[in-house]
């Protein structure tokens, strides 16, 4: 691209896990960096993500900076909130001084000040907004989304969320573009395995969450079980800190279903997980942006049963071997499981024309150009 090479690109995450949002600052960091602009970094501590970005080729720094959580918005959180705007403004003004940027890219909504910094440096400011929240409060939504009216482009990740923001704040949505996720995979995923003979795997991807529903995939597999099929769960996820009580609540859920739960806690490589399983429950309850989950399951040629709502329509939606059910169904989660089971040799011979399409869909390579193309060197 011409001019990336002389170009700085200055990167805002709230995070360093290895989350859905998380993975995909990873990839628009590949893309600049293959473009040959300089990339920095601003991350508020270290994790795995801090790792992988490094390893990218990108420059990291971990300053203050407000990242907006619920606790924050209460009369107790409120003390915090404000020690971090301030703490965070006077972090981010002088980062931006010694890094001078050429352009500030701002990955998702909770780290609002950044866009408006930007702006008031007089520097090309790009937000990507990663949440959606359509049944959320509009007054809500508008405040959230509201700071990145001084992003000179906004980037969303689906249809969905596009909606979302144009019913809370419809002069961002008239700024904003669709950019679907890039979802990378190994090359050659294992096959499904021949014949069910043992017990109908499920993996359950993600926090361990009320939002995420995996008490929905034990009661389902309860359900299953009692209609005669031998059944195993794998919970591939943690809980927030501050959750443990609902972890004491699946296992006690698990114990008394009569199914075998594996809590397998959470894994940087989720692929010898969906390589071990038969088949990839997406269970959401409420609105989700997107679903790069949903898309890893079907790249590694497995059937994916997700909820029939928000972003994951247009996630797993148009697979033959994907199926949307009502949210917070377990007897409907649990009919889909039966129907892959007793129709296994034609799941079986479709899975690879559902990979094809998902590739089609959500190349890294793609995502990659087209992020770049609007950060890095826009038109």
């Amino acid at each position: 691209m011409s001019g990336a090479s002389s170009r700085t690109v200055l990167v805002a995450h709230p995070g360093a896990e290895m989350f859905g949002s998380d993975r995909m600052l990873l990839e628009s960091v590949i893309g600049f960096v293959e473009s040959g602009a300089r990339v920095v970094v601003a991350l508020p501590a270290r994790g795995m993500l801090d790792v992988e970005l490094r390893r990218a080729g990108a420059e990291v720094v971990i300053i203050p900076m407000l990242v907006l959580r619920k606790v924050l918005l209460t009369p107790r959180g409120l003390p915090t909130l404000f020690r971090d705007m301030f703490r965070g403004l006077r972090a981010s003004w002088r980062l931006i001084s010694r890094v001078r940027p050429d352009v500030v890219y701002v990955s998702t909504i909770i780290i609002p000040q950044w866009p408006l910094v930007a702006r008031l440096r007089q520097l090309r400011a790009v937000s990507h907004v990663h949440e959606a929240e359509a049944s959320g409060n509009r007054f809500v939504n508008t405040v959230l989304y509201l700071p990145h009216l001084a992003a000179h482009r906004t980037l969303v990740n689906s249809r969905f969320s596009l909606d979302t923001i144009a019913h809370a704040l419809p002069l961002l949505a008239r700024r904003s573009v669709v950019v679907y996720n890039g979802v990378a995979s190994p090359e050659l995923p294992a096959a499904p395995r021949r014949d069910i003979d043992g017990p109908f795997r499920v993996l359950f991807i993600g926090r361990l969450s009320p939002r995420k529903g995996p008490d929905v995939v034990i009661d389902a597999a309860a359900e299953l079980a009692r209609s005669g099929h031998d059944v195993r769960v794998t919970l591939l996820g943690a809980v927030f800190a501050g959750y443990e009580w609902f972890e004491e609540e699946l296992r006690r859920r698990a114990a008394e279903s009569g199914v075998e739960v594996v809590f397998a806690g959470f894994h940087q490589s989720i692929w010898p997980f969906l390589e071990d399983a038969d088949a990839l429950a997406v269970p959401s309850r409420v609105d989700e942006p997107f679903g790069n989950t949903a898309v890893e399951g079907i790249l590694a040629r497995r059937p994916v049963v997700a909820s029939d709502s928000s972003g994951l329509r247009e996630a797993a939606g148009g697979y033959p071997t994907s199926t949307l059910v009502p949210a917070d169904d377990p007897s409907a989660l649990a009919a889909s499981f039966a129907r892959i089971i007793e129709q296994w040799p034609t799941v079986r011979e479709g899975v690879d024309e559902s990979r094809r399409i998902a590739l089609d869909r959500h190349a890294p390579e793609q995502y990659r150009a087209t992020v770049t193309g609007h950060v890095v060197d826009p038109t």
